[in-house]
């Protein structure tokens, strides 16, 4: 799906990796690549004009079939909820899903992604098996519907096969709600092996063990070691702190000491949320170039807690930014409340800055492509050549963007009201978002409408 493929696009105003750039001519091949970005140039005859354009932001932790459960666990139980009421009501709920009524819900979502301005997604994807918790024929069926929806869409995708064997430390047995998610190394590496050939410019596939509670060590080094180089690798890790507190009991270690005294942990692996870590944590994720995974409206919503940002930040930490649970499928909103969080939390403003770069807006925007594009595992993030040709094309026409400097216009999208500034979208050489509309948004809330239906009936 998608429009028609063009060439170039001439931006009065591009953010490139430098900052931003006047006067910039991108050009791209029909393979979707960047080939050219001209500074000071002149805008070809004919050629398409845009007042502000940004690269697409990478969203680097989904659970896509999650999308269709929000909304309906914001009611009060009989006791404090937490994340672990909300997982035993996400586990009925995944239960019943099909393999058709998760590409549509993945389609869904996709689009929206695209609409708000995430141009490619990390699928943390461990829905493989059937209700009855056998694998299907194909054992990459699931995930070959979720590939299936990121075509229909036109977003880049990294699959992430998930490694889920145990219902906590200790190889504790999964419990019956747990059936449709197990997976052993070898299922893994299966899975991958079939997902090879779908590779390519908008597609790459890694691995997820899902957390120290569902994966053991040594099914972790198996599959690492198996993996082509090079290939991402993300962990649920320290969300929680009841998952510290059974982290200390089986192995006296916090997650991430643990998994960093049993684990080459390297600028490959995104470690997922993250959130309760020490001093010492924060230091060995920053030196060993991982990146931090962060979901702020999921870990908001879940009661996970915060990420110390900060800190992080000081010791040179990589991180980006995704949606999770899909409570949000705006990377606006994420950035904005990674940084209203931590101003809540340090009772102060403008966290998220350096030395180097004292605008909240551009800094979180930068550093966020950066760190998705690297836990994506492809050439992204950047409007630079050799990269994919993501791009976003902001509403000059927008009130909000009336009369703003050009070093303000981040920081107007995302600390200015809450419409959604992106116009167009450009993804892999395709233009699927204009006007703000997907170009097959009709046909792909129609299929996700039945899907509710459907579920929702049961």
């Amino acid at each position: 799906m998608g429009g028609a493929l063009s060439a170039s696009l001439f931006a009065r105003h591009a953010l490139l990796p430098q900052g931003w750039r006047r006067d910039v001519l991108l050009e791209w091949d029909k393979n979707g690549d960047l080939t050219a970005v001209a500074e000071n140039a002149a805008p070809p005859a004919g050629a398409e004009v845009a007042e502000y354009v940004l690269p697409g932001m990478v969203n680097l932790h989904s659970h896509a079939f999650q999308r269709a459960l929000g909304g309906m666990t914001e009611v009060a139980g009989d006791g404090p909820d937490s994340f672990w009421t909300w997982r035993e009501l996400m586990y009925r709920f995944a239960r019943h899903i099909t393999p058709e009524q998760m590409e549509s819900i993945a389609a869904q979502l996709f689009a929206e992604c695209l609409r708000h301005g995430y141009t490619a997604v990390c699928e943390f994807h461990y829905l493989q098996r059937d209700a009855a918790g056998a694998l299907y024929a194909r054992p990459a069926e699931t995930a070959e519907r979720v590939l299936a929806a990121a075509r229909l869409s036109g977003i880049g995708l990294t699959m992430l096969p998930v490694l889920y064997s145990h219902a906590g430390f200790g190889e504790q047995p999964l419990k019956p709600e747990q059936a449709r998610f197990r997976t052993g190394a070898d299922d893994v590496l299966r899975i991958v092996e079939a997902l090879a050939p779908q590779r390519g410019g908008q597609v790459e596939v890694g691995f997820a063990p899902h957390s120290l509670r569902a994966a053991g060590v040594a099914q972790i080094k198996q599959v690492a070691q198996a993996l082509p180089a090079g290939r991402p690798i993300h962990i649920h890790i320290a969300e929680q702190q009841g998952e510290v507190r059974q982290c200390l009991d089986y192995s006296g270690r916090r997650p991430v000491q643990y998994l960093y005294e049993q684990v080459d942990v390297d600028a490959r692996w995104c470690l997922v949320h993250a959130t309760h870590v020490q001093p010492d944590e924060v230091a060995l994720m920053a030196a060993s170039g991982a990146v931090a995974g962060l979901c702020p409206t999921t870990e908001a919503n879940l009661g996970d807690g915060l990420f110390p940002l900060a800190e992080f930040i000081a010791a040179g930490g990589r991180f980006g930014v995704g949606s999770d649970s899909h409570v949000s499928q705006s990377p606006v909103e994420e950035l904005r409340w990674l940084e209203y969080g931590q101003r809540l939390q340090r009772q102060q403003r403008n966290v998220a800055a350096t030395p180097q770069e004292r605008h909240v807006g551009d800094y979180l925007w930068q550093a966020a492509l950066q760190g998705g594009a690297q836990a994506a595992g492809r050439k992204l993030g950047a409007l630079a050549p050799g990269c994919r040709a993501d791009l976003l094309v902001l509403d000059e026409a927008h009130v909000n963007l009336c009369g703003v400097a050009i070093e303000n216009v981040l920081g107007s999208v995302l600390f200015c009201g809450n419409d959604n500034l992106v116009r167009d979208v450009l993804c892999g050489g395709q233009w699927q978002v204009r006007d703000g509309r997907h170009v097959a948004q009709d046909a792909i809330a129609a299929a996700y409408k039945r899907t509710l239906a459907q579920l929702r009936a049961l």
